[in-house]
């Protein structure tokens, strides 16, 4: 059967490092860190996270608000931001030949912590009116397909720190095989609240703030690295045909050429490499490239201290670690963990890294730990650098792995 070539053609972005793809490109240049110390009340433990500067709401009626939190704030905002950059209205035209694919892991974080509040101390019986809407996993999904008029599939993935990779490879899946001709795919997620930051706190995975630089607490692959740190934000991209892009004068960033899906069948919550190696080899084949085609990997790297050595033996066992092997970094070091959203905002994060020519630092690495070996880009960006091909690669809680590979050109027929 013959499969269409995905373009990508729109991005949008509301992340730490950056409030539009031109912000977030200097800061990958730069070394720039959106990272810093809160509090999340009533815990008063700070915590290093990832934090999008600003409030959203004033981009929303009086009407809207109620049924809308910060989550769906960046669901509807970074979809219009890639909308626009890839040139679209609205899909009305489109009836089902269009779709939204997103990734959410929490919902409304901060609207279910509200509502418990409520009941358990206030000792409210019912929560307000629209709590059901505001916490729903697929709102953002939702809203941007109301807003948008999105006619065709409108699906939420929920597949932990994978989820939008799998919204995204899904999306192009759907394109290939012909069911769609365009989709809004990304995720997005604002786990800055107490109960998510408590959770993972539980899970003694998170890191301490950096006590001389809060920016500088998550350290993937560093010998000195302590834990992960949370970020929120959301990034979504235009996935079309490439005929139909060709077909409107659709400028276009790269092709989305391959996608593996693959799961460790192990333990809910470490990871193991057999799963993770199965899901890079997939998306190779999918994308018909050699290892030695990848120039540049978009690491999963939490800097956790058993994940980062598990994917360091995943990607030395299908690309090696030699200098002329692909360059590795993780840019979780200056954005942090976004969750269900990460994999979109970093598979946009390599989209641009290929467009600019410059290699994304692993900021604050120091010291490699000698278990997470790698060719890796070291703390300092590398400019002048072309990328023809690239991979992004993330690791989820429940063992789903999902590695995207994004190419200048699309794939041979």
């Amino acid at each position: 059967m013959h499969k269409r070539a995905v373009a990508i053609t729109g991005m949008g972005v509301l992340s730490p490092i950056g409030q539009s793809l031109a912000e977030v490109a200097a800061s990958l240049r730069s070394g720039r860190s959106g990272i810093s110390a809160i509090t999340t009340e009533p815990m008063a433990k700070a915590l290093p996270a990832g934090v999008v500067s600003g409030n959203f709401e004033a981009a929303f009626t009086r009407l809207e608000r109620p049924f809308m939190e910060r989550v769906q704030h960046f669901a509807v905002l970074a979809a219009k931001q890639a909308m626009d950059d890839a040139g679209i209205g609205d899909f009305s035209a489109y009836g089902l030949r269009a779709g939204v694919y997103y990734g959410n892991v929490n919902g409304g974080a901060a609207s279910v912590l509200s509502w418990v509040h409520s009941l358990l101390v206030e000792g409210k019986q019912a929560s307000r009116p629209f709590t059901a809407m505001a916490i729903m996993s697929n709102g953002g999904a939702a809203q941007i397909s109301i807003r948008n008029k999105i006619l065709g599939p409108v699906l939420t993935h929920g597949s932990a720190c994978a989820s939008s990779a799998i919204a995204i490879g899904e999306a192009a899946r759907a394109i290939a095989d012909g069911y769609l001709d365009i989709a809004v795919a990304g995720g997005s997620e604002a786990p800055l609240s107490a109960g998510v930051t408590g959770v993972f706190s539980g899970t003694r995975a998170m890191s301490r703030p950096d006590p001389e630089d809060p920016s500088r607490s998550c350290k993937p692959f560093a010998k000195a690295r302590s834990g992960l740190v949370l970020g929120e934000g959301g990034a979504f991209l235009i996935l079309e045909s490439e005929s139909h892009a060709k077909a409107r004068n659709a400028s276009i960033y790269g092709y989305l050429r391959g996608y593996g899906v693959a799961s460790d069948a192990s333990h809910i919550g470490m990871p193991a490499s057999e799963g993770q190696v199965r899901a890079l080899r997939a998306a190779l084949d999918h994308a018909g490239l050699g290892p030695g085609e990848i120039q540049y990997i978009n690491a999963h790297a939490t800097a956790t201290d058993g994940g980062d050595v598990i994917e360091s033996e995943s990607i030395r066992t299908v690309f090696g670690q030699g200098p002329g092997d692909a360059h590795v970094s993780s840019t979780k070091a200056v954005h942090g963990h976004l969750l269900g959203a990460a994999s979109a905002l970093e598979l946009v994060v390599t989209l641009l890294a290929m467009r600019e020519s410059v290699l994304p630092a692993s900021i604050h690495m120091g010291e490699v730990d000698p278990l997470c070996s790698l060719n890796h880009v070291g703390p300092v960006p590398k400019t002048g650098f072309h990328i023809e091909n690239a991979l992004s690669f993330s690791c989820g809680f429940g063992g789903t792995n999902a590695a995207l590979i994004v190419s200048r050109s699309p794939k041979s027929s």
